[in-house]
């Protein structure tokens, strides 16, 4: 469950996690660009080979409000969380706890033990996040992908901080 605050009025807004599926991609243009979405296709791919989970939060009629991939190719012995994003309407009302927490879940279930993520250097909400929820800065490092702005594609580039959390047997 996530709480919406609307107007000085609280009230609890059920969510779901599943995998997100491809039928879920045209709900999800809040996430990103076109080019972002074809990414997410592919990503659905590697889904059904295994390689990693793509987490859906949803609305009661099925509505992604928050989605995210755990990728367990990018280094052994760890699930990498990747792509967390939350609709902008509903940040910062527990959504991001949940997904994280629902990433984690994940991980154990593979049988390992340590999560993985990077943060932009220039994203310090989101690095509060990470360290409220016990992941801790172990390294930095460039990063870079393709972006779709004004109807072109072009390199973006940025320094992350990689950040890990060693995971419990139970839920956190």
């Amino acid at each position: 469950m996530g709480t919406v605050q609307q107007g000085g009025t609280a009230f609890v807004v059920p969510v779901t996690v599943r995998d997100l599926t491809v039928q879920d991609i045209p709900s999800c243009t809040w996430s990103g660009s076109a080019l972002h979405l074809e990414g997410l296709a592919l990503q659905l791919e590697r889904s059904a080979a295994g390689e990693v989970d793509y987490l859906a939060l949803c609305t009661p009629v099925g509505l992604p409000v928050a989605i995210g991939g755990v990728d367990y190719q990018v280094h052994p012995g760890a699930g990498t969380l990747w792509q967390l994003a939350v609709l902008p309407a509903l940040q910062s009302r527990g959504l991001g706890t949940l997904l994280v927490g629902s990433a984690e879940q994940r991980i154990r279930e593979r049988g390992l033990r340590r999560a993985e993520l990077g943060v932009e250097d220039s994203n310090p909400r989101a690095r509060a996040l990470y360290e409220r929820l016990g992941y801790r800065p172990f390294d930095r490092r460039p990063a870079s992908w393709d972006v779709q702005a004004a109807g072109s594609i072009e390199r973006y580039h940025t320094m992350c901080t990689l950040m890990r959390k060693y995971l419990s047997e139970k839920n956190d």
